[in-house]
Formats: structure tokens, sequence, C-alpha cells
């Protein structure tokens, strides 16, 4: 009986969600409240060795047969497909009949790491084609998909509805899931929750077209098999989980969709990744993710990064006092540092930043050469330059408001300021990525940085009405697919290129913006208000924001522009505002470990670890009230049988040896002296 009013309970705040008005507080908080019904945040994990962590064979047989079984040769081989649409009311997974299915021999190179399969289907009763484009890591135990559906036909086709990347059922029997709150500019950001899964729906959705209630990751931990899920997908997603008899019911689509194709129109699905395990401790299913990411999905360019700031977005500095900036910082400095920020209002702009964004070109009053002087000064200290662009917003007046102006559709308007490129349009895609790589390429800029400072679905819905015919999601649809084109023309343009995926801070992280960008800025938290002022406990969501976001992403960053000791070891990440602390955080894009979660409660201390079996740390947050002057650590991820040389940072020379064994389950203790205090312990295989 309770459990029944309980699953009743958190249905009905996902159905107030679904009611809510798009890109609100209420939303999020509605949605978070959601799965605190069932969830909870305090959450411990079994201890887990290296050999555990590693991928095992029968897992990654596993994984090819039900890709093969569900992707390769489904419909063919008389199983449903794992992706869904109904055409005229008629399902493809209750009519297979309805398509012919043909596979094709596996290509090699197409995706770093994978072998990639074409399955092409033709519908028989209309001129739609089908074209799944499906990639196998089985070193990873990891497969990925989506669909594109093309109207190849010589009028318009029927209606497609419940166009899903995914619509099945996981064999994982009862099962949890693991998810992280999205990027609300809320201190606790990215919290990671756990919770049973309903039997009735549970509804994880972005908030007006960007992630802002609920990351599109899921870590589902089943009785008989597990699974990390991921949804690509930078616009308006919706993933859908219940638990049945057998496993969990999962549905991943974009939201709102029902539309008919004109001739020659192509739409496609998200893009849906599995990673298989056999193993009820998430803790493998996040570091096989981790893995995956880091060495199949990010741009070989990708890594950790170290900047400092050059220009805000305030600056009225001239070229020529940025290049004698440049000139005059210490070369042990310089050493450390990868690329030099310089954020927004570079370019000519009237009363601040925000009304002249759409002048992709440098201030001619300060710039009279353009950038390339000022980024040619930062090389030949061997650094690079990082510049802030926001594409797809234009002021009126601005060059790119004057261009698309003049082409109809290239524009969707919602004040003088926020007015939205329209990349549904090929041309409005095709003018704006050779203006942004060009602009990238004349000023010499290494690191690009893309900002997105509003809310895109309701755009997209007006646009629908207005431009194509009232048909529900086909401008959100073509959008995000030719804003994947975009990036992908900026990096083939500038070859090592690394883009920096900012959006309001963190409001776009999914799996196919990784494919293409790191986060530097993961949440406008961080964010100094009008007078400079920080958040008093900006420090401490710092932490939970990297407990977080860690179990998903290896890349990520921010910067909390607060002095000391405590502010600096708080914001030791992969990609980092300042240079320090090298020697650990080359340990932090490796294997992750939450050990100890205080939330934001400055009463309970905080720990996580990075590393592998070879090396690693730990970073234990002493918060100001935490009244214990010492913390047993107990390490994951190690050789039971291995040797371990185990130090304190602050005290290099008093090393303590212990078997992996010993400090995964007896561990060591950890002495304060002071608080706040973060104690850094370093541990490094001896033999």
């Amino acid at each position: 009986m309770i459990r029944s009013t309980i699953s009743l309970l958190q249905a009905l705040f996902f159905l107030i969600s679904a009611c809510a008005v798009p890109d609100s507080n209420f939303k999020e908080r509605v949605d978070w409240a959601a799965i605190g019904v069932t969830g909870r945040t305090n959450i411990s994990f079994d201890a887990i060795t290296a050999d555990e962590l590693a991928v095992t064979d029968a897992e990654k047989a596993l994984c090819r047969d039900w890709f093969e079984r569900h992707v390769v040769y489904a419909g063919a081989n008389g199983t449903s497909p794992a992706y869904e649409l109904t055409v005229d009311g008629r399902s493809l997974q209750k009519h297979p009949e309805d398509w012919s299915f043909t596979a094709a021999a596996p290509v090699e190179g197409v995706r770093r790491g994978g072998s990639t399969y074409y399955i092409d289907l033709k519908h028989k009763k209309s001129g739609l084609t089908a074209r799944v484009e499906a990639t196998l890591y089985e070193a990873y135990a990891t497969c990925e998909w989506t669909v594109y559906v093309t109207n190849a036909g010589s009028e318009n086709s029927p209606t497609i509805k419940r166009f899903s990347g995914f619509d099945g059922t996981l064999e994982t029997g009862v099962s949890m899931v693991y998810t992280g709150k999205g990027s609300g500019a809320d201190a606790n950001d990215f919290e990671l929750r756990r919770s049973p899964v309903n039997v009735l729906p549970m509804r994880f959705t972005a908030n007006g077209g960007r992630s802002e209630s609920f990351l599109p990751y899921f870590n589902i931990t089943g009785r008989n098999l597990s699974v990390v899920m991921t949804v690509g997908w930078t616009g308006e997603w919706i993933t859908t989980l219940s638990q049945t008899v057998k496993g969990v019911k999962c549905r991943a689509a974009q939201r709102l969709f029902s539309a008919y194709l004109t001739p020659g129109e192509t739409v496609r699905s998200p893009l849906v990744s599995l990673s298989f395990y056999q193993s009820r401790n998430a803790l493998k299913g996040f570091n096989q993710l981790r893995r995956w990411t880091r060495e199949c999905v990010y741009t070989e360019s990708a890594r950790e990064i170290t900047t400092t700031g050059l220009a805000n977005e305030f600056s009225r500095e001239t070229g020529a006092q940025l290049i004698e900036n440049i000139n005059n910082m210490p070369q042990a400095l310089c050493d450390k540092v990868d690329f030099l920020w310089m954020d927004a209002g570079w370019y000519p702009w009237n009363t601040n930043w925000y009304d002249s964004v759409g002048n992709w070109y440098p201030d001619p009053a300060r710039f009279p050469d353009g950038l390339k002087p000022v980024s040619d000064a930062a090389k030949a200290r061997g650094m690079g330059l990082l510049l802030w662009f926001e594409p797809e917003r234009c002021c009126a007046g601005t060059q790119v408001y004057e261009e698309c102006a003049k082409h109809p559709g290239w524009l969707l308007t919602r004040d003088e300021n926020v007015n939205m490129v329209n990349l549904a349009e090929d041309g409005a895609c095709d003018y704006l990525g050779n203006l942004v790589a060009q602009a990238i390429r004349t000023n010499g800029v290494g690191l690009y940085r893309q900002d997105f400072n509003f809310t895109p679905l309701p755009l997209w819905q007006d646009a629908d009405k207005t431009l194509y015919g009232g048909r529900k999601g086909i401008a959100e649809n073509h959008y995000v697919t030719n804003l994947y084109r975009y990036l992908d023309t900026l990096l083939a343009v500038n070859p090592g290129l690394i883009i920096d995926n900012c959006a309001s801070g963190g409001k776009r992280l999914d799996i196919e913006m990784s494919r293409r960008s790191i986060p530097l800025w993961r949440n406008d938290y961080n964010c100094a208000d009008e007078t400079g002022a920080r958040k008093p406990d900006l420090l401490e969501a710092t932490q939970v924001n990297t407990y977080g976001l860690s179990a998903w992403l290896p890349l990520h960053g921010t910067g909390t522009g607060l002095p000391g000791e405590y502010a600096d070891r708080s914001g030791i990440l992969p990609c980092a505002q300042q240079p320090g602390y090298e020697d650990v955080r080359q340990y932090l894009t490796k294997n992750y470990f939450p050990l100890a979660y205080g939330g934001m409660n400055e009463k309970k201390l905080l720990a996580m670890q990075f590393g592998d079996e070879a090396s690693g740390c730990a970073l234990i947050y002493r918060r100001e009230k935490v009244k214990d002057d010492s913390w047993q650590l107990r390490l994951n991820g190690l050789d039971p049988q291995m040797t371990y040389a185990v130090s304190d940072y602050d005290a290099p020379g008093q090393v303590k040896t212990m078997t992996g064994e010993a400090l995964m389950t007896e561990g060591l203790s950890v002495p304060f002296t002071e608080a706040p205090k973060c104690a850094i312990v370093l541990y490094k295989a001896a033999g």
C-alpha cells in the first residue's frame, strides 16, 4: 500500500511537470521533487577492485548479441527493432512487414574504436526510407545508433509519430536508476540521485530545449543485468523508464514530434548509446562510460586544459595593451597555461556586451589589425587564444542580423536582443558556419567558446507554425541536426580546434555535444554578481558539482574566482582556470569513485577519488563546521595483491606502504589540523 502510494505520488509530480511552463524554475523544482519521492542523494557504493572494473569477454559478447539482435538484424530476423516510429498509425515494431530491411557489412574507422553498420529500411506503402547508423564498440561493451528517416517520394509522406531512438525493454530485472540533475545555475547542479525504477513511467526531460532539469545520462543497475544509457539530443529530449516483470521499459526521443515529410526531407532521432555490464555496482558502469567517452567519443584534440584570463566581457583594453600584458607575463606562468581566455565584448558593442552579439569581427577601434596580433603574441609565449562567441543569437542591427533578415525564414525573433539564427534552414547554417570558421581562422583562435544564453523551445514551436506548416517538432529536428553540422564544419575547417560548450553553464551536456566539445564553464552558479561578489557557499557548490558531473564526464571545468588554498583545491578539475596542482589533476580523467557525499551541508565532509590501479588521488573536503578531526579513507579500483605507497600531499616525505586489499578494506586515517581544509592523498603502486 505504501509503495503504491509513493509510486502514484511520483507519477503525479511527473504529470505536473509535463504541464508546467518550459524553462521555468517551477518545472525544474517539480522534476527534481518527482525523482526525490523515491530517490536519495546520500549514496554509498560497495568497494570495487581493478579486476572488477575491467570489461569482461562475457560483457562484450552480451553487448554484441543484443546489438545484432535488436539493431543490426532486427526486423529481418523477426525481432522488433530497438527504435520505433508510426506511419499513418501503424507501428514499425508491431508491423515490421510494412518495411524491408537490409544490413550492410560493417565499416571500420567511421567512429574511433568502433565498427559501424548501416541498416536500410524501405516503407512498402509510401516513399519513406530510413537509414540506421549503428556502431559497436566491442572492447567497451558499448553500442550506439541513430535513425534517419527520408521521404524519397514525390509527394508529402504520411504523418510520422512516436519517432523514438529507443523504445524497448532492457532485461535487467528489478532495477535502480542513477540520474543526474541538470544545470539550473543552482548550488546542487549535477547532483547524483539513486531511485528504484517505478512501475509507473518516470519522465526525465530537458526544460525548454536545454538540459536544465536532468542530464540525459542513466545508469540502470539490475539483478540480472546493468546498463548505462545516454541520449544524444541537444534539444527538448525525453526519456521514460518503467519497471516491468523482465526489466526496464525505456523510451528515448525528441519530446515533441508529429509531422509529415516533404519530398526529399530528412529527420533524425536522438542518438542512443548503451553500455552493458554484469554487476550491480554502479561504479563499474560510470567508469565504463567515462573510458568509452574519453577514448572513443571526444575529439582527438580534447584534453585536460589550463587557462587564464586575458579579457572579460567588460574589458575595454586595446590590442596593444593586451599584447603588452601577454609580453609581461612571467615565463613560468606561460609554461603552465594552454590558452588565454578572451570572453565576450571583443566585437563592437553599444551599451554592453549583450546587446551587440552578432558582430563577429573585432572592434576596429580597439583592434585595428584584428586579433591576429594578439593570438600571435600568445603563440610566441607558448599559449593559444580562447575566444567567446554566441553565434546562434543576434541582436538587431548587427552583422549577422542584417544578413539573415534578407532571407525569409533565417531569423526567429523573441525581442530586440534575442533573435535566433534559424539553423533549421540549410542556408542559414552554411552562412553562419562559413562566417565563424573564417573568424576563427583569421584571428588565430585555438579554442572556440560557444555560448547559448536563451531558451529555444518556444522559438522552435513558433517556427513550426509560421514556417513549417504546423508540423510539430520539425524546426527543432532540423535545427539540432544542423547544429551538429555547424560544429563539424568548424572542426573540419580548423584542424586541431577545441570547442568549449558553455550554454549558460552546462545546459547542453549530452553525448552528441561531447563528440564535438568539452565544457570549460559548467555552471553559472559560479558567476560573480554585478558587484563582483561570489555566492557565500560557492566552494561547497563547486565540490558538489564535481562530485556529480564526474560520474558521467571525464572532462569539465569551472572557476571560483576566490583566493586561498581551500578555494584552489575546491577547483581542482581536469580543465582549470588557473595553473596549479597539475600533479593531482593528471588523475582526474581516469577512473572516478565518489567516496562520501556531504551535499551543501557545512557540517558534512565530501570526498572523492580519481585514478587507476597504478596511481591516483583522493580529495577529502573537511568543511567549516565538520567536527571530526580525522576520516577513514578507503580507496577503490586497486589490485588487492599489489603494494602501494601512500602520502599526504602536504607531507610528501611521510610515505606509508599498504597493500591494495588493506587500502580498500581497512583504509587509513586522514587527519585534519584545521577547517576548512582539503586533504589530498596520493597513492602509487610500489610493487
